[in-house]
């Protein structure tokens, strides 16, 4: 009968934590395994490439034009699928701002001190 707790506490730690992240690592090590050349990346620092070679555990990135570094495969956070030029268009907000009132938006200096470096009398 005491046993019968700590059974149960194990099946829930299984099915909530350790079976998910199996598949996690899983899925990851597939989608790594599955890079080619061409296809853009975000490493998991958030850094975006596009993938120019891949060597063994190493990926060549190109992070801009002529500028390319080299990765392990486990620091690839995801395949990013480009976004169609039509789709862009449609989710970009429209903005209507003038140079003036992008200006007028700065702000400004307001110290009213007097300048430090000015001789008392």
């Amino acid at each position: 009968m005491n046993i019968l707790p700590l059974v149960l506490l194990v099946v829930v730690f299984y099915f909530l934590l350790i079976r998910p992240q199996r598949k996690r690592q899983q899925e990851a090590v597939q989608m790594q395994n599955s890079l080619a050349p061409g296809a853009r990346v975000m490493t998991t620092t958030g850094l975006f490439a596009t993938v120019v070679a891949v060597d063994n555990e190493d990926v060549i990135l190109e992070v801009a034009p002529g500028v390319e570094t080299r990765w392990v495969k486990a620091a690839i956070g995801r395949v990013v699928t480009p976004v169609a030029d039509d789709k862009l268009a449609a989710t970009a907000p429209e903005t209507t701002e003038t140079k003036e009132s992008a200006v007028a938006d700065e702000p400004v200096d307001r110290n009213d001190d007097e300048d430090t470096n000015s001789k008392k009398s």
